[in-house]
């Protein structure tokens, strides 16, 4: 069972398919160590984890370096070259943004290592996650894509992709870009946590709930503060990478 700390607020419904086992009680809202192991992997944990620094693997599974880095992308490549080259990065392009929301909403119930590897076949999918083609998407197309195995065929969120698509065109009549928008609820900086231990990654922000509400005013869905905060990790809105991992000042430069 997944084990959570307690939590300041209650368990927005847009965040509950990803979280099941939620409280709400006094505190900060933080997950356990366990929690981001399972999120990501599904796979049952030892109640007491130690920590050592991890060996690192390239994209082939080879031995690269005894580098410091976060523990989640544990040892499968796939998770340790999205960690290593995107997870953090400041992202400003409104497509790449988009594609982020898409694939952090689809993950709602699931491992990001799932999504991860239907990353390519969304992109196909959803016409390289231009939001401009996806908001033109009629039943039709929802059809097409329940059918398509290469993908997460779950119709509440294929539906909510092109909702999310529509509203983030009208964001951008508004503000110029869409951009302009999300950076606005960071003050256009990245936010620096300078987290020493994996269990005191923040599940949700004062900013990630800011973020949520407004969206949910503006048409988006499956934008819960869960799913939001996912996003601003993503994004490189905020910088969660430990900072004994070799990323945290990267990412920072």
């Amino acid at each position: 069972m997944v084990k959570i700390l307690t939590l300041s607020t209650a368990v927005d419904p847009a965040d509950q398919q990803s979280v099941s086992d939620m409280m709400s009680s006094g505190g900060s809202a933080f997950y356990t160590h366990e929690f981001w192991k399972e999120l990501y992997f599904q796979t049952p944990l030892p109640h007491t984890i130690r920590y050592s620094p991890p060996v690192r693997y390239s994209s082939l599974g080879k031995r690269d370096s005894m580098k410091r880095s976060c523990e989640w992308p544990s040892g499968d490549p796939l998770m340790i070259e999205y960690h290593d080259t995107e997870w953090g990065v400041p992202v400003h392009d409104d497509r790449k943004l988009f594609e982020f929301l898409v694939l952090d909403a689809m993950q709602a119930g699931l491992s990001w290592r799932t999504v991860l590897k239907k990353r390519e076949n969304f992109r196909k999918a959803f016409r390289q996650f231009d939001p401009v083609k996806i908001a033109k998407f009629g039943k039709r197309d929802i059809e097409r894509l329940m059918n398509d195995a290469g993908i997460i065929r779950n119709r509440l969120k294929i539906e909510s992709t092109v909702a999310n698509a529509k509203a983030l065109l009208e964001v951008r009549k508004e503000f110029g870009s869409f951009d302009s928008y999300i950076w606005g609820f960071t003050g256009g900086k990245t936010i620096k946590n300078k987290l020493k231990k994996l269990e005191r990654l923040p599940a949700e922000s004062d900013e990630s709930r800011a973020m949520s509400r407004d969206m949910k005013k503006r048409g988006f869905r499956f934008c819960g503060p869960v799913i939001c905060y996912a996003f601003m990790q993503a994004a490189g809105m905020v910088n969660d990478h430990l900072v004994h991992c070799f990323r945290y000042r990267e990412v920072g430069r």
